[in-house]
Parts: C-alpha cells; structure tokens; sequence
C-alpha cells in the first residue's frame, strides 16, 4: 500500500470504532474501485473477513493488490449482474459496484443501469438469504439538476429520464426503488447513501474513466491545457475520500438509520472554473485554461444539505478542499514519477 494512504487508514481507524467491524463477514461490490479500495484496506485493517466483488471495468487490481497475500481478504472477479446469490454467512454487504465516471457510462449505458437493477436486486437477495445489513452506494445524480439548494433528501429530483446520462441517473433510482421495496417487504436492513462528488488518491484520470478534478490535476501536472466545460460557472461539492469513507462506515454501523436514505458530501460549493484555477496554481502549472461546449443535462449546481448526516451519524467533513487537493496532487506527482 502507498505510503501516504497507509498513513490515512490509520488515521480513520483510530476515529472509527472498530470493534464493531472486527471478525464480520463483509463483501464489497466494487471492491477495486476507488471508494471499494478505500473501504477493503479499512475493513481488512480492522480485523473484518471481506470478499471483494469486482470485475474490473474500471476498478484497478492494483488498488488492491497489497491485500491479495492477507488472510482475511478474497478478491472475485465478478459481475454483480451474475451471482447466484446464497447463504455464505455475510454479516454486511456493501454495494458499490457501478461505472460512475460520467463519459463512461454513457459508453456503457446498458452495462451501468445493468449492475443498479439487476446486480442490486442479487445483492438484495444476498442480503436476505443471510439476513445482512446492506448499505447501497447511491449518487447524489437521482437529484439531477436539483431546483433546491442546499439539497435535502427529501427531494425528489429533477432527472431527465432518456436524457444521455440516464443510465445512471434513473440506473441509481431504481437501485433505491428496489432497496426500499425489500426494506418493506421483508424487513430488510438496508441503508442508502447518495454520495456527492468524491475525490482523493486512487481516482482515475485516465480516458473516459476521469472526473474533471482528477482530469485537471493530471492536465495541470502535465503543463497541457486544463479542458473546462461551458463557462465553468457550474457548481460541484467536492469532498475527500477519508470523509467520505467515514460516513459510510458510520451508515453500516449505526443501528439509526436502518431503512433511511443520508447524503454524503461536503457542503462547500466552488465552481469548476474556480476548481481549475486553484488546482493549477496548486499544481504550480504553466497550463493553460481552455473553455469547451457544455454536456447535455450536466447539472448547474451541486450542494448537499448534510443535517441529516449530521443528526443521525454524527458526521462532518474534516478535511479542506485546499488540504484535500494537496494531498491528491501530491499522489498524482509521486505516482507520475514512478511511472515514468
């Protein structure tokens, strides 16, 4: 494991109670994915039995890689889509198998809504053969281009359903439709996050795989032009991998919310345009910024309304986005370095 990021997971542990994830059966689904990794090095360092879940569309087996030679980890090259489900004694599911990177799902679209209706529904029928909590990574995208701002989950979204990002999009709410209906129909535990827009070591860059903060401090690194879409007056709530980690485990493990949805995200609002001009500078980049037509149905602003978060988990974030980025800049550099 990275240095760096060993350091974090320490950290976490030591904010987190892990005696109530010690010697539990958990399976994470999108396990080599960039949130998945996160949350196998915590579970493996706390003393949970994890099966990672992943067929590696965009997960990197190198995100995992350091936990194949552990006792306590397997890695499956999977879909989600195909797993028979049964009893395999699971305490805890964490569903966070889908493509998320907006240009690459809708290179996928069949494959992304795929892995949120019928890959939940398996891991839903997982969970009740086993009688395990489920905790379902959903996106604060089911808002769309959300009218209210903070967004609270009482929102019903504002989403255009055969619009070109819909595939995730309606993908996700149906993902929610479905744990609900199980929440009801047989009692299930289920628990719902819409995470907000995640960023921090082991995001990709890469091709259609990159989100613009990742895609920005790799253009920033390599002196080329930082591509902004539109005017870059559009708004995005960015927050670090660690925060966001720590709310989910919070969500698994806090009897509170069974049966509830919880926002996860940093309220602090920026601009894209702004983004790209605190990353360069940053970066310490000669890079230029450069202005391009705007994607369809791409959202205006992006904000989390996290009371609920806060009341029900007793969680915030910690970490700046000025902390934040330094830190994801940081890796972006050390691991050009040792790739070139």
């Amino acid at each position: 494991m990275d240095d760096s990021i060993g350091s974090e997971i320490e950290a976490l542990l030591a904010q987190l109670s892990g005696g109530q994830l010690r010697s539990k059966r958990i399976a994470v689904t999108g396990g080599a994915g960039f949130i998945g990794s996160w949350l196998c090095d915590i579970l493996v360092s706390s003393g949970s039995f994890v099966d990672c879940v992943d067929n590696l569309c965009t997960g990197l087996k190198q995100n995992i890689e350091h936990l194949l030679k552990t006792s306590n980890f397997r890695f499956h090259d999977s879909d989600v889509e195909d797993i028979r489900p049964r009893n395999d004694g699971y305490d805890l599911i964490l569903h966070f198998a889908s493509r998320a990177s907006p240009e690459e799902y809708q290179q996928h679209p069949i494959e992304t809504l795929a892995a949120n209706a019928q890959g939940t529904q398996n891991m839903l029928e997982l969970a009740r053969r086993n009688d395990a909590c489920i905790v379902y990574a959903s996106t604060s995208e089911v808002y769309g281009d959300a009218q209210v701002i903070p967004t609270p989950e009482t929102c019903w979204g504002n989403v255009n359903p055969v619009g070109l990002r819909s595939c995730y999009d309606e993908g996700k709410r149906f993902g929610e439709a479905l744990c609900v209906a199980y929440h009801r129909a047989h009692n299930l535990d289920v628990r719902i996050v819409r995470i907000f827009n995640t960023y921090g070591p082991r995001l990709r860059s890469d091709g259609f795989y990159g989100r613009a903060l990742s895609r920005f401090i790799d253009q920033a690194l390599s002196q080329k032009d930082i591509t902004v879409y539109g005017k870059g007056d559009q708004t995005r709530s960015f927050c670090y991998v660690t925060d966001t980690v720590r709310a989910i485990l919070l969500a698994a493990i806090r009897k509170e919310i069974k049966g509830e949805v919880v926002n996860i995200g940093n309220p602090h609002e920026v601009s894209i345009r702004k983004l790209a001009v605190k990353i360069k500078a940053m970066a310490d980049s000669s890079s230029k910024i450069t202005f391009h037509s705007r994607p369809p149905d791409d959202p205006q602003r992006r904000c989390p309304d996290i009371s609920k978060a806060r009341r029900l988990l007793g969680w915030s974030p910690a970490v700046t986005l000025e902390e934040g980025l330094e830190r994801t800049i940081e890796w972006f550099r050390r691991h050009r370095k040792l790739a070139e």
